[in-house]
C-alpha cells in the first residue's frame, strides 16, 4: 500500500511529502489519500482538479484539495474560516457541522453547497479556490436537510438535489430537488422526492446525491445501504423530474474494500471517466479511492466488473488516468511553525479565540494558551489536531513546559470517543510527566492516570507511534534522543462521524484566570 506522509520541511516551513514504494509511473495504488476526507466531491475546470469534503465541526470547515493527475492531492485552502451560525460553534459539536458538500464551477465562479443538519443548506462561492469564499448564505433553512448538489440545466434553470438525515428530520432515504433563482441563492419554486428508496427493494438510506448529465440523460448517483456496508447506486432519467430507473454500479464483491460509494464522478480532457469515493476506515477515518468508469449502454460501470453484470467492484490498483505526470504530493502533516500563521493541516475543535495560540517565527515555536476548562478534554475546544495521514506513522513533538502554571497541562493527544495524551502537568509547583486517557469520553467524566514519572527540567520530547489497526504506543524523552516507552498501549478510535486525530493542547483549571502556556518546539509525523 502507498503511504505518504509529512516529511521534511525545507527553509520555508513547507512540507516536503515522503512517498513509500507501491506507486509507478504508470499505476497508482488506493486509496490515494489515506486520510479522513469524508464524502469527497470534486470537479474538473480545465487542468485542475478541486475536491472537498466534510468537516463536521472541525475549524476551518470545507477543505480544499487540489490535483493535476486525480492521484497526487495537495491541501490548499479551506473555505469557511469560521463556522456559523458563529454562537453555536463556540464549543465543540461532535457529529455536527459541515456534512457532505458539493462543488461546481459555474459563471467563472467555484460553487460550495454545504449542509448542516441543524440550521440547513448553505453556498459559499469564490473566483479562486485558492482564495478567499464568501460569506455563507442559507440557501434553504430547516432541520436534516443534507447533501446538497446544483445543476445548471441547458435552458438556464438552476436545480438543487437533496437527501434527508432521519436523525433531525424524522425520515430519510429519499433525494428531493427544488428549482432555485437565477443566482442560486435560495428556493424559486419548491419540488418534490424525485426518488424514493422505500419504494426499491433492499433501500436503505439513500443519500449523497450527485446531479449530471450526459448525452440527453440525468444522471443521479448516490449511495445507499449505509457507510460501512453500502453500495453505489446511479438513477437516470430523460426528464430531470423523473421518473428514474435504478442500477447499482458499485459494491464490495470479492474485495476488501467496504462500502465503496458516495463520491464525485469526474472526466479528463482526453474524454477518460473516473470515480472518487470514500471507503470507512474506522480509526482512520474515511479514506479515498480513485476508480475507473467505463460507460456500456448509457450507464457507467465502476470499477472492475469480472462478470459484466454491469456492478463494478473496486480495483485496488489500476492504471493512472491519461493526465500529465504531477509532482507527488499529499496533505501536510510536520509543521516546523516558521511561519506566522498555522498550517492547513491544523483544524480546531470549535471556533477559536486568538489569543489561544501565536508563533514565533523567529524561534520557530508555537505558543499555546492554556485554556481553562474541564478535566475530560471531550468538551474543550482549544484542542489543536489533525487527520490520521496513513497506516503506521510516528508523531513527535517538543514541548518547553516552563510557562506552565499549577494545575495546568499540555501535551500529545490521539482523540477520538476514546482518547489517550501523554504530556506535562505541573501540581503544587512539581512537574510530572504523565500518560492520560479515558474511555467513551462523552460520557465519561473523569481521565485515568496510566502513568506519573516526576520531571526536574523545562523541556521533554513526546511521542506516538501509531501501528496497523489503530494501536498507540506513547514515549518520552529528556534529552531529545533516546525514548522511554510508556505502557500500556493505547487503540484510537474514531470520533463522531471522523477519524481519530492527533495533535496538542494546553489546558488549565475550569475558572482559572491567571494562566500560562507551553511552547512547542516541533511537530514531526514520520511513515
Amino acid at each position: 500500500m502507498v503511504v505518504m506522509v509529512g516529511g521534511a520541511i525545507g527553509a520555508t516551513g513547507i512540507q516536503q511529502p515522503v512517498s513509500t514504494p507501491g506507486r509507478s509511473d504508470a499505476r497508482f495504488v488506493n486509496p490515494v489519500i489515506h486520510a479522513d476526507y469524508s464524502d469527497p466531491d470534486a470537479v474538473r475546470v480545465a487542468d485542475d482538479y478541486f475536491m472537498v469534503s466534510s468537516s463536521f465541526s472541525a475549524v476551518p470547515g470545507l477543505p480544499i484539495l487540489h490535483s493535476r493527475d486525480l492521484v497526487s492531492w495537495e491541501l490548499v485552502n479551506h473555505a469557511l474560516p469560521r463556522l456559523v451560525p458563529e454562537a453555536a460553534f463556540r464549543t465543540p459539536q461532535h457529529g455536527a457541522g459541515v456534512w457532505a458538500p458539493a462543488i461546481r464551477h459555474h459563471a467563472a465562479r467555484y460553487w460550495i453547497y454545504y449542509p448542516d443538519p441543524d440550521y440547513g443548506i448553505y453556498l459559499t462561492t469564490a473566483a479562486d479556490p485558492r482564495g478567499e469564499w464568501s460569506a455563507p448564505v442559507l440557501v434553504k433553512a430547516g432541520k436534516g436537510l443534507i447533501d446538497p448538489c446544483p445543476f445548471w440545466d441547458d435552458d438556464g434553470r438552476v436545480y438543487l438535489v437533496h437527501a434527508f438525515a432521519r436523525s433531525r428530520a424524522g425520515f430519510a432515504n429519499v433525494l428531493h430537488m427544488d428549482r432555485l433563482s437565477g443566482d442560486g441563492t435560495r428556493v424559486e419554486e419548491a419540488g418534490r422526492i424525485i426518488i424514493d428508496g422505500d419504494k426499491l427493494p433492499g433501500y436503505t438510506t439513500l443519500e449523497g446525491p450527485k446531479l449530471y448529465k450526459r448525452d440527453g440523460w440525468y444522471y443521479v448517483f448516490a449511495p445507499a445501504g449505509g457507510v460501512k456496508t453500502g453500495w453505489q447506486s446511479v438513477f437516470r432519467s430523460r426528464r430531470i423530474a423523473g421518473p428514474y430507473e435504478d442500477r447499482i454500479v458499485l459494491a464490495q464483491g470479492s474485495t476488501d474494500i467496504n462500502g465503496p460509494h458516495q463520491g464525485a464522478l469526474v472526466d479528463t480532457p482526453t474524454g477518460e471517466w473516473w470515480f472518487l469515493h470514500f471507503q470507512d476506515a474506522d480509526a482512520y477515518g474515511r479514506i479515498v479511492h480513485l476508480q475507473p468508469v467505463d460507460w456500456k449502454n448509457g450507464w457507467p460501470v465502476i470499477g472492475a466488473d469480472p462478470d459484466g453484470d454491469g456492478k463494478g467492484e473496486p480495483r485496488r490498483s489500476w492504471r493512472k488516468p491519461s493526465l500529465p505526470a504531477a509532482k507527488a504530493a499529499a496533505p501536510p502533516g510536520s509543521d516546523s511553525f516558521a511561519r506566522q500563521r498555522l498550517g492547513l493541516q491544523w483544524q480546531w475543535q470549535a471556533n477559536p479565540e486568538r489569543a489561544w495560540w501565536s508563533i514565533d517565527s523567529t524561534r520557530h515555536t508555537l505558543r499555546l494558551s492554556s485554556v481553562p476548562g474541564a478535566a475530560n478534554l471531550w468538551s474543550a475546544p482549544n484542542l489543536l489536531l489533525q487527520k490520521f495521514p496513513a497506516p503506521e506513522f510516528t508523531v513527535t513533538a517538543g514541548l518547553d513546559i516552563d510557562g506552565l502554571r499549577d494545575a495546568e497541562r499540555a501535551g500529545l493527544i490521539v482523540f477520538g470517543t476514546d482518547y489517550a495524551w501523554i504530556g506535562v502537568e505541573r501540581v503544587q509547583g512539581l512537574r510530572r510527566i504523565v500518560l492520560r486517557a479515558v474511555s467513551d469520553a462523552s460520557t465519561t467524566p473523569a481521565e485515568t492516570t496510566l502513568t506519573s514519572v516526576p520531571l526536574s527540567q523545562d523541556a521533554v520530547t513526546v511521542r506516538v507511534a501509531v501501528g496497523n489497526g489503530g494501536r498507540c504506543v506513547f514515549s518520552y524523552s529528556t534529552d531529545g534522543r533516546t525514548f522511554t516507552k510508556v505502557e500500556p498501549p493505547f487503540t484510537a478510535k474514531p470520533g463522531r462521524w471522523v477519524g481519530a486525530k492527533v495533535g496538542l493542547f494546553a489546558a488549565a483549571a475550569s475558572g482559572a484566570v491567571e494562566t500560562g502556556y507551553v511552547r512547542v518546539r516541533s511537530f514531526l509525523v514520520r511513515p
